[in-house]
Parts: C-alpha cells; structure tokens; sequence
C-alpha cells in the first residue's frame, strides 16, 4: 500500500470519528460520559442498587439473620434477594441498553474490510508451447466505507421515542415489583408472626384445658365432683392438644412462606418478635385519614402501575409514527475509499487501482408488497390497546385505593373493640376458675370461659394483623410502602 493510500485512509478514519463526536458530545461534556461503554449516557436510569436504597442501610451485604428477625429486616432482605426484583432491575437495563441503540442510529456507519489472497494461474497451449504462462503472486483489497443517515421524515425519533417511554416504563415497573415485594414480605411476615401468636394462644388454651382436667380429676378422686365433669374437662382438654398440633403446623408453614419471599429456602430457620397482646393500638398515618376521593386522586397521579401504563401508551403512539414513516424516503451521505492491488501476468506484474467518492444517496420505497399499510394499522391497534390498558389500570388502583381505605377504617375499629373483648375474657377466666375450685361453679361454666378466652385471642390476633395488613395494603394502593410506614 503506498503512502498516497495510507493517507487517504486515515483522513476518512479522522473524518468518521470526528462525524461521530461531534453528533454525540453536542450537548454534553465527553468528560462527563463513559465513551466506552455508555456514550449517551442512558445508564442514569438505572438505579446503581437493586432495591433503589429502600433496604436498611448494609442489610443487603449481610450474610447472617438476626437472633430475632424484625420485620423490617425481611422487607430489607427481600427487596435484596428476592429474584423478582432482580428480574425487574434487569430489565431497566436491558430497555436503556435499546434506547442507547435507538439513539445509535443517528451515527454515521463506517465499515472497513480488508482481504489478501494467494493468486495461482497456468495457462498451457500444447500446440504453441511458447505463448504458455503461469502467475503466482499475492492480490489484495482494502475498502473504508461511510454511511450517514441525514433524513428520514422522524422514523429515528420515533423510535428513539418509543424506546425512551419504554424504559420509562420499565423504571415504573422496577418501582412497582418493589413495592409488590414490598408488601407480600410484611404481609407474609404478618401472616408467620400471627401463626406465632395463634401457637402461643393455642400453647396458653393446651394448658389450661389440662389444669381445668387436673382439677377436675382431683375432685372426682376426693368423691366432690361427677364423672361428667370428668370427662368433660378430659374432652376439652384433648381437643386443645389437636388445636396447638394445628396451630404449631400452620406456624412452620407461615415461616417457610416468609423465608421463601425473602430469598431464603423454606426451612431456614426464623425467631420473630412477638405481637405484643396488651399493646394500645396505633391509628393509621395522617396522610390515609384524607378523604377516599383525594386518595384516589393521589394514587393516579404517582402509582407506578399507572405510570409504566401511560408510558406504554406513548410508546405505542410512538411506534404509530414510526410505522407511517417507514415508507417514506431517506437521504444519506456515503463516502467510499478503496485500494486494489492485483496481479495481472508476468510481463505487466501487478495493477493498483485507488478510488475514492463521495455524494448524497436517496432511497424512495416503491414497492414492498403493502406490508407497510399492515404494520401501520397493527400500529394503530396497539396504540387503542395500550389506551384500554392505561383505563383498566386507572379502574383497579382506583377501587384498591377505595377498598383499603375502607378497610384499614373497619381494621382498626375491630382492634380496638378486641382489646376490650380480650380483657373481659381473661377476667371471666379467673372468675370461673375460682367458682369451680369453690365448689361453687360448674364445670360447663369454666370450659365455656376457656372456649371464649381462647376465641378471644385468635380475634386479637387477626385483628392485629389485619389492621397491620391494611395500613401497609393502603400505602401500597398509593405508591408509599417505606420503612417509616413500618
């Protein structure tokens, strides 16, 4: 290759990058991008953390549980290893990953190809022995090309458009499956610490029912009491055992629930607080006592269910134009540089050939069998169906917002009033308690102050719970589950 050549080259490589530069770094700093690996800068949506820093601060380096696991700390570890969350985070990625491609088509395209080759040629000519030859030499080819897309009636920006509000979409839907997660992990850690609490009630019912037996039995024995009451208490006593058996069942199945949410295998051992029975009932936050309506409005303006909906919809009006502009004309410039060397036979040696062009190109569709006019009402259709998905989204987290409203009120009146009932109950315990050891109650009386003891306590616990279940329910409906809701 001379050094004409040599030149020629290099000034198209100068030229391309330059094209390139100067379309990238128009509006910003080159040394505020990473060229290399994120030139347009899209990565900035992408949370630099998979739970986005809702997690308490280190949880989600931690490697041990906590002697007793809060149920922050779940939310934390679940928003930390729990695959839907990584899924969706992947996902942002992967949609920045195509707006940086869609904005890639506004570069110019420069192609560089090269080939060497091995050239053997033997011409015989029996009858004239002299006028035979034979060629054995090298050929080779060097080809630098450019291509710049300059107009194209908005087919790039449609696209880039459309994949803009995807990733909008995609965020939203990061924030959503956050909040998903969210709540399934304190409301399974809910479910498992009331399945605790239904334990130690059915543990506290197992024993009485057995002190109630004792007593029974030692009255029978001293000839003071009847055989019915013996078998009675002796009943009701072997009827607590299946009840805690349950109780105890239901609690191993709540904890593989809550370890499985949280990323961890089901029998990973887990040691939950305790509801705490006696405890006075906290109200909900002042931001749920607003009105139902301004709820509702709040949650349509930022629930990220709606917002990934709406930007699904522009991106499929975005998708509209694009289709309409896919048959329109492009205008291009080209630039061409090529060097040949090819040998040619033995008296004239070799033959080197450079050229080089440049020029504008235009490409007209004529003809594409009106596939276009299907894309285009394909188009249309996808924008009317993301139109009808934006209004069913609005619909369901409208009537989730009014319906949890409804229940963290009807949750936390319950609660209270099961304070009130537990109260009595444990009260009216002792008293038939200290009846029938008196001689003076019956034995009916004291299993019925049992049955409604223990009835109490399961309508504390779900009450509890409940109440608990519908605050976090609520601020969910509303895009608002933080650690401080907690």
């Amino acid at each position: 290759m001379n050094s004409q050549s040599m030149t020629t080259g290099r000034n198209a490589i100068r030229m391309a990058v330059w094209m390139c530069y100067l379309t990238v770094f128009a509006a910003k700093s080159c040394l505020a991008i990473d060229f290399l690996h994120d030139p347009f800068g899209v990565n900035v949506a992408v949370s630099p953390t998979i739970d986005k820093n809702m997690a308490l601060a280190g949880v989600c380096g931690g490697l041990t549980l906590p002697t007793v696991l809060t149920m922050a700390e779940a939310v934390s570890r679940s928003l930390c290893n729990n695959p839907q969350t990584a899924q969706s985070w992947a996902g942002v990625k992967a949609q920045a990953a195509s707006v940086g491609s869609a904005q890639a088509a506004y570069l110019p395209h420069l192609n560089a190809s090269a080939n060497v080759a091995k050239v053997a040629n033997r011409i015989t000519i029996p009858d004239y022995p002299a006028a035979s030859s034979a060629l054995s030499a090298r050929s080779s080819d060097v080809n630098l090309s450019l291509n710049w897309v300059l107009y194209d009636f908005g087919l790039r920006a449609a696209n880039l458009e459309s994949a803009r509000q995807l990733l909008n979409a995609a965020v939203a839907a990061q924030d959503d499956v956050l909040q998903t997660v969210f709540l399934s992990t304190a409301t399974s850690f809910n479910a498992a610490q009331a399945a605790q609490a239904g334990l130690l009630a059915a543990q506290d019912a197992e024993q009485a029912a057995a002190q109630s037996y004792r007593a029974a039995q030692a009255k029978y024995v001293a000839g003071a009491g009847s055989l019915a009451d013996k078998l009675l208490a002796q009943t009701a006593s072997a009827s607590a055992v299946v009840q805690r058996v349950r109780a105890d069942g239901d609690w191993q199945t709540a904890l593989g629930g809550l370890a499985s949410v949280m990323g961890l295998r089901p029998d990973t051992p887990l040691q939950l607080a305790d509801i705490g029975m006696e405890a006075e009932d906290v109200g909900p936050a002042p931001v749920f006592e607003k009105a139902v309506g301004e709820l509702i409005e709040a949650a349509l303006s930022v629930h990220p269910k709606i917002i990934a909906a709406r930007a699904r919809l522009q991106s499929a009006q975005a998708q509209e134009e694009a289709a309409q502009a896919q048959g329109k004309p492009t205008l291009s410039l080209y630039m061409t540089g090529d060097r040949s060397d090819t040998p040619i036979n033995q008296v004239a040696s070799r033959q080197i050939n450079n050229s080089r062009s440049i020029g504008l190109q235009i490409n007209i569709p004529l003809l594409d069998g009106i596939s276009r006019n299907y894309q285009a009402r394909g188009a249309q259709a996808g924008v009317e169906s993301a139109a009808a998905e934006l209004a069913e989204t609005q619909r369901v987290v409208a009537l989730e917002v009014g319906n949890s409203a409804k229940s963290l009120h009807t949750e936390t009146e319950s609660a209270k009033a099961t304070l009130i009932l537990i109260q009595s109950a444990q009260q009216s315990m002792v008293v038939a308690q200290g009846r029938y050891k008196a001689g003076v109650g019956t034995m009916l009386e004291l299993l019925k102050a049992q049955s409604e003891l223990a009835a109490a306590g399961q309508q504390r616990i779900i009450a509890l719970t409940r109440g608990q279940t519908a605050r976090l329910r609520l601020a969910a409906s509303l895009a608002r589950l933080r650690m401080d809701v907690l």
